[in-house]
């Protein structure tokens, strides 16, 4: 299996429909805007892309689905999900079911990292994945939204298989360190276990692009969820300003590079070419340990609560 890069590109707001681009972020993208981004993406070495069924329903996966035609498979790592709620019960082999349906939208026979999206019916989809893995279908496994002791379940499970977790993917940011403190990041330095950090720039609330008077897009769920927060964020995105300054770099960098710096494989959603510039970027950042600290200290001042919707605490 490939080395991974150290930024995965997300693609959660590409496509329209529900779960995706025009309703979460108030976007609406569609494969001609969004070419330009993955040929940027990929002169850049940007190479692992980050996609699931559920997002826009199959609109992600079929527009990445399309630029990976043009490209060298074997020089991608494709990234997607297997989400519970979409699973047939009839089906012998649910998990395979979905999962060559998301082969079919990306144009590919192997998927490089396959995730169980979320902890519904917690285990039960397990034993599905071994046939999987042990074809080659998919080269590892990861689950997305687990707490530690769902973590450890599954991956005892694969492991009585021969197998195991080779990534977690949570929610994880300077404002929201939940997988921190429940000890999921030290399970995975300790295991050998890529963690995987989705929201680090909160959809937009630490880009430094929005503020009090410059809130987000009106109509959209981030804005419902952030606008009424970014007065509070003010002196935690100042100082990420005052720190990028000195590094020639932006306040979405700085938050990218905290969480390059905190072990993390961050996700960086990508709508527009200046999102992989800051992508880019960011690899090359070193934060110290006194800035790192001064701004968790902040982001804990804050106060501010982004715990999803779809998310339970990580605190098992």
């Amino acid at each position: 299996m490939k080395t991974l890069p150290k930024i995965a590109l997300g693609t959660w707001s590409w496509g329209t429909g529900f779960a995706g681009g025009d309703q979460v972020f108030g976007n609406y993208l569609d494969a001609g805007i969004l070419r330009p981004i993955f040929d940027l993406a990929t002169k850049k070495g940007l190479v692992l892309w980050d996609t699931a069924a559920v997002y826009g329903m199959g609109a992600s996966e079929t527009i990445l689905g399309e630029f990976i035609k043009s490209s060298r498979r074997d020089e991608l790592i494709l990234s997607t999900k297997f989400t519970p709620q979409l699973a047939s019960k009839n089906a012998d082999n649910p998990v395979a079911d979905l999962l060559e349906q998301s082969c079919k939208r990306l144009g590919t026979e192997i998927i490089d990292l396959y995730w169980i999206h979320n902890p519904t019916q917690i285990n039960e989809w397990t034993h599905y994945l071994v046939p999987l893995l042990q074809s080659g279908t998919i080269k590892r496994v990861g689950v997305s939204n687990h707490n530690l002791a769902e973590i450890q379940l599954v991956n005892n499970t694969l492991k009585q298989a021969g197998f195991e977790i080779s990534a977690i993917q949570n929610h994880y940011s300077l404002l929201y360190r939940s997988s921190e403190h429940a000890g999921i990041l030290d399970y995975c330095k300790q295991n050998n276990i890529t963690f995987f950090a989705y929201l680090v720039l909160e959809q937009g609330a630490l880009s430094g692009k929005y503020d009090a008077n410059h809130p987000l897009p009106e109509g959209s769920g981030r804005a419902a969820t952030y606008n009424e927060a970014l007065p509070q964020l003010q002196k935690l995105t100042d100082r990420m300003r005052e720190i990028g300054a000195t590094k020639n770099a932006s306040v979405a960098q700085i938050a990218i590079a905290w969480a390059i710096a905190k072990g993390t494989l961050p996700i960086i959603g990508v709508t527009k070419l200046k999102h992989v510039e800051d992508a880019a970027a960011a690899i090359a950042l070193k934060l110290s340990f006194d800035e790192t600290r001064a701004l968790e200290a902040l982001a804990d001042q804050a106060g501010v609560n982004t715990k999803g919707a779809w998310e339970k605490p990580m605190h098992s």
